[in-house]
């Protein structure tokens, strides 16, 4: 089995990077290695937020192996199923239990399902030739991996409407401007710029970003009234929100404040 996902430490924080040239397109195996690589970050107490990124400059990923698509050919068609592996495409579209922040760095083109892949993270930092790209209804199909879930949750509807229909690219400037990217920096600064922002989140208190993650999406697309509701509802202690809960119970939960009034930095524990 071929190695195409690795993994650093850096403190608090990992950093997994994409390599599969010669465009970083993702098959069964690579999807399988990033969700290993994800599922082990979510078990492991010492680490708290993620950066996803890829080698090379031209290409980020340029989405699911279309020759192992093909190959798959008649089978697919008739069974109406394809397996994209553990936590869905990329081991991030569908892996909901992950409630860890993860920021993707984006260092050139996002094509297909690299793309609904980064639709999952929570941040994405961009370089400045970045290109975000869902070409799929021009290859006979739909981005069905994210794409057509989440695009026009965090784009204007008619804005993912356009790109999916004619699969033109949308450039990192324009991806700012409609907020789908938080940051776009020069090339040569990009992985400089994803570590300084994540050592910033790994300052924060590990259990409160757990619940906010568990929250946001739980209440997503709740009206205000029933979002507090929900909110309420955990603070009864009604299993509705546990990672939420258990921030409401833990000793980080005063910790702030009491380094606050002690004037001193706080130390969370995760507990």
């Amino acid at each position: 089995m071929s190695i195409s996902v690795s993994c650093v430490t850096h403190g608090k924080i990992l950093e997994i990077t994409l390599n599969r040239p010669p465009v970083n397109a993702i098959d069964l195996n690579t999807s399988t290695q990033l969700y290993n690589a994800l599922k082990d970050f979510q078990d492991n107490p010492q680490l708290t937020v993620a950066v996803l990124t890829a080698a090379g400059e031209r290409l980020f990923c340029a989405g699911w192996d279309l020759k192992e698509y093909a190959e798959s050919g008649s089978e697919l068609v008739d069974s109406g199923n394809y397996d994209l592996g553990p936590g869905g495409l990329g081991g991030l579209s569908e892996f909901w239990g992950l409630r860890k922040p993860v920021i993707a760095a984006v260092n050139g083109k996002a094509i297909g399902g690299g793309f609904e892949m980064l639709l999952a993270a929570d941040l994405i930092i961009a370089a400045e030739h970045a290109q975000f790209i869902l070409p799929e209804i021009r290859l006979g199909f739909l981005p069905d991996a994210g794409g057509l879930q989440r695009l026009a949750k965090r784009l204007p509807y008619n804005l993912a409407v356009e790109l999916m229909l004619t699969g033109r690219a949308m450039d990192a400037r324009e991806a700012q401007r409609w907020g789908l990217v938080c940051q776009v920096v020069p090339a040569a600064e990009l992985r400089q710029c994803s570590l300084e922002l994540a050592q910033r989140i790994a300052e924060g208190a590990p259990l409160a970003q757990q619940a906010m993650k568990e929250v946001l999406a739980r209440t997503h697309s709740l009206s205000v009234e029933d979002a507090f509701a929900c909110t309420r509802g955990a603070w009864q202690g009604n299993g509705s929100l546990p990672a939420y809960e258990k921030m409401l119970h833990s000793n980080d939960y005063l910790e702030g404040s009491r380094a606050f009034t002690e004037k001193r930095q706080p130390v969370y524990k995760g507990c």
